[in-house]
């Protein structure tokens, strides 16, 4: 057995019996033990050691032996835990949770009253248990004695002398003198009569005035001597009177530490006080009912900052976190555990809070999902990217389709919390799926946010889409019933302009806008204003980064180099109205002008020359300026009644008539100097449109040299068909000037002719049809019908571009203007 004792011995020396790593020595007032922080291990768990060197203190081993005896067989909330011990003949080891002693916090001052009250109301409890229950006397209550573990709990040790007043030969009795700063707190009767004094007496009543001593000792932070019992400084008014009973230099004047419990935990009294109920009932939380359970977390809320940071995390945040997650807790509860939880570590917040969290958002219950939205701001930067975007944003994306309204909108709210933490996949794809649907969201307010969100999320959005998103949701929100759905895209318009181009703006943007400027809410009409001129001041400054032009310098015949340039540019003394009006109406006429006075020293003096100019070779190639210049003759001939000696022909000019026949000496122009024919007309068939020209021209089909100015009847006599072409594009009798134009005649005319026509709807272009007036015998003109075939064949091509010089007889100028232009 020897043998045993001593392998035994000798491993546990070794450290192998004893799995906790010594870390750094804590101070202590003056001891027999000495204080190190230490850890486990097995897992590496936090600790505390107590060392008590038996060779060096031989004469306080029963102290120390008495202390690990009651430290292993007393067990009680508010007493040190133990988590193990070793004894041999060297040394005694204690290892119990990591604890720090009571006095750093009390020369720092770092503890509240109502800390410290909290504090004085668990010793006075675990006297209470230690007097009543165990029927025995600590004998060495003071600050030294007491630590805080984790949770900031206070917990009582010291129990070097603790005794039980029934044992004769207990320790207190023969020791109590051996322990540390023993004289100073003694209390007055055992000064006197030594420690046998207490079988005198109630057993408790030395707890009793160390008690006063201490409470004395937490409120001004040291105590010298048994002179300074009784004083009030710094004790709390509401304490004082059982502060004076607890340190009465008559023993039998002294009330228990029970009684003075008892005397705090009355209504009002000094022990009734939140955090005091709080820690008094949050063990057994999940074992309340529905009733109490709202009470606790009601009295809980009101618990202030200024409460002990340690003993929510510790012990408050998991009892919250069971009753959230099993307990029926509900969103009240969880509100407390985000309160808590803000001043948690990342990693305590990873580790406690994080799992339960993530488990929740799945949690069907509607008040729960609305409690951890709202809460949402206070815990997204906890978790990481993959987390969010991952596990919770799946489970959050459910709340946009939900049928309670207020579901939805706190989704929709989340979402700029969210936003940071998500992938450009799922913003760009599932994210603006489920906006897209609460933009058309039954109810307005929602509406209205959808829009205000979007604003607010833009710079997130990919730069390919977002233009497109933003136009297309704000542009709906401007068509929206609700008012401050209409204002809100009207800001939102505004906040977003840098992520358009200038030409979305012009072209999308400010049109949309512009519907706005006459709403009927005022605020809406002043809110388009300050939108409106945010988008003006982008256009003005794009405006004056821009070339004044894009089109090459034009090179004419004479070599001017700025002739088209010249033609549409007003003059400087011209106003605005004068200015649209030359622009838009004189045009084409500086046009022709121009290319008149470029060609005007190659025009050939007769007919006869200009005839022989255009043969039919020439003119086949040159469809377009052929079209051209048989229109002109045919109008010629329509001013002119033939000859004998000359038969009529489509490429025979007639001789120039000055003035009033500007548009014929313009068509020679055409013919004799092509280039100038293809600037001349090319621009103003880009002016007009095809439609345009059609409508002008009346119906061709069937009939290529039919026109505006086509005879009435076939048997109408030259005097009556001749006709000229005025400034305006009426239409006057040529032997007349000063008569009005038969304009109302000549469009009864073209409406006759849609309506069948003569011969068949093919009736003869002037000059060609046949006249009462037997000046010439048509029938002996063999040389006309060759003519007239080479000619109108290519001319039938490009019909559809003949312009028309006279006003429509109906409302669609506009129209048809505006199509052209």
């Amino acid at each position: 057995m020897d043998f045993l004792k001593s392998a035994v011995a000798s491993a546990i020396s070794k450290g192998l019996a004893f799995p906790y790593a010594f870390g750094d020595r804590v101070d202590l007032d003056p001891s027999i033990w000495t204080l190190y922080n230490g850890t486990r291990r097995e897992d590496g768990s936090a600790c505390s050691i107590f060392s008590f060197d038996v060779t060096a203190n031989k004469a306080r081993l029963p102290l120390a032996r008495n202390a690990l005896k009651k430290l292993r067989t007393l067990r009680h909330p508010g007493v040190i835990k133990v988590l193990d011990t070793v004894e041999t003949d060297t040394y005694i080891y204690i290892a119990t949770e990591r604890l720090v002693p009571l006095r750093w916090h009390v020369k720092r001052k770092s503890l509240t009253p109502e800390t410290l009250k909290w504090g004085l109301f668990n010793i006075a409890r675990t006297i209470k248990f230690i007097n009543d229950e165990a029927t025995s006397v600590h004998g060495s209550l003071k600050v030294a004695s007491i630590f805080t573990s984790e949770s900031g709990e206070w917990k009582l040790g010291g129990f070097e002398v603790l005794s039980n007043v029934k044992d004769d030969e207990a320790n207190i009795y023969n020791y109590g003198s051996l322990v540390p700063d023993a004289s100073r707190y003694t209390p007055p009767e055992l000064a006197r009569g030594g420690w046998d004094a207490i079988k005198r007496s109630n057993h408790w009543v030395v707890d009793s005035f160390n008690f006063g001593v201490l409470l004395f000792e937490v409120f001004n932070g040291d105590y010298i001597g048994s002179d300074q019992a009784g004083q009030t400084k710094n004790i709390p008014p509401t304490m004082q009177t059982g502060y004076k009973r607890l340190v009465n230099a008559n023993p039998k004047s002294r009330i228990s530490v029970a009684n003075f419990l008892d005397m705090g935990q009355r209504h009002g009294a000094f022990f009734d006080s939140p955090l005091i109920k709080l820690t008094d009932g949050i063990e057994n939380l999940g074992v309340k009912t529905e009733a109490e359970r709202e009470e606790f977390l009601d009295d809980l809320d009101k618990v202030t900052d200024d409460f002990p940071e340690d003993f929510f995390k510790a012990k408050v945040l998991p009892e919250l976190l069971k009753s959230v997650e099993f307990g029926g807790g509900g969103a009240k509860a969880f509100g407390l555990v985000m309160k808590i939880s803000t001043k948690l570590s990342n990693d305590d917040f990873e580790a406690k809070v994080s799992p339960v969290v993530i488990s929740l958002f799945a949690n069907p219950d509607r008040a729960i999902r609305v409690c951890l939205l709202d809460n949402l701001p206070l815990m997204i930067d906890r978790f990481t990217q993959r987390i969010v975007n991952d596990k919770i944003f799946p489970q959050v994306v459910g709340g946009f389709t939900d049928l309670a309204p207020i579901v939805r909108e706190q989704t929709l709210k989340s979402v700029l919390v969210f936003v940071p933490k998500l992938s450009d996949r799922t913003i760009n794809g599932e994210l603006l799926r489920h906006l897209a649907k609460t933009a058309n969201d039954e109810q307005p307010g929602i509406r209205t946010n959808t829009a205000i969100c979007l604003g607010k999320i833009a710079k997130n959005l990919g730069t390919s889409t977002r233009s497109k998103v933003l136009i297309a949701a704000f542009s709906r929100s401007l068509r929206d019933p609700f008012v401050h759905a209409r204002s809100a895209a009207l800001q939102a318009f505004a906040a977003t302009c840098e992520y358009f181009s200038p030409e979305d703006i012009t072209s999308r943007i400010l049109p949309a806008i512009c519907t706005i400027l006459l709403d009927k809410e005022k605020q809406v009409r002043d809110q388009g204003m300050r939108t409106m001129e945010i988008f003006m001041q982008r256009i003005r400054k794009a405006a004056a980064e821009m070339p004044d032009t894009v089109l090459p310098p034009a090179t004419s015949s004479d070599g001017n180099s700025n002739g088209a340039a010249r033609m549409s540019t007003p003059q400087p003394d011209q106003g605005i109205a004068s200015t649209t009006t030359s622009t838009w109406a004189g045009w084409a006429i500086s046009s022709f002008t121009n290319k008149i006075s470029t060609a005007a020293g190659e025009m050939e003096p007769s007919a006869t020359a200009a005839a022989a100019t255009l043969s039919p070779q020439t003119n086949a190639s040159r469809p377009n300026m052929l079209s051209t210049a048989s229109t002109s003759n045919l109008h010629r001939q329509a001013v002119r009644s033939p000859s004998a000696t000359q038969p009529p022909s489509r490429n025979s000019s007639s001789s120039n008539m000055g003035g009033d026949s500007f548009f014929a000496d313009a068509a020679d122009d055409v013919v004799n100097d092509s280039a100038a024919a293809d600037d001349a007309w090319g621009s103003l068939d880009d002016g007009f449109g095809d439609d345009d020209g059609g409508d002008a021209w009346g119906d061709n089909e069937g009939n290529e040299d039919a026109g505006p100015f086509a005879p009435k009847k076939a048997h109408t006599t030259a005097a009556t068909t001749s006709r000229s072409v005025c400034g305006t594009g009426g239409v006057q009798p040529f032997g007349n000037e000063e008569a009005e134009p038969d304009f109302a005649g000549w469009l009864a005319e073209q409406e006759a002719k849609k309506k069948g026509g003569i011969a068949g709807g093919k009736t003869l272009p002037k000059g060609l049809a046949k006249t009462s007036t037997p000046s010439a015998p048509l029938a002996k003109r063999p040389a006309v019908k060759p003519a007239a075939k080479v000619v109108a064949k290519p001319a039938a091509k490009p019909v559809a571009k003949k312009i028309n010089f006279a006003p429509k007889n109906n409302n669609d100028d506009d129209e048809g203007w505006g199509d052209g232009w």
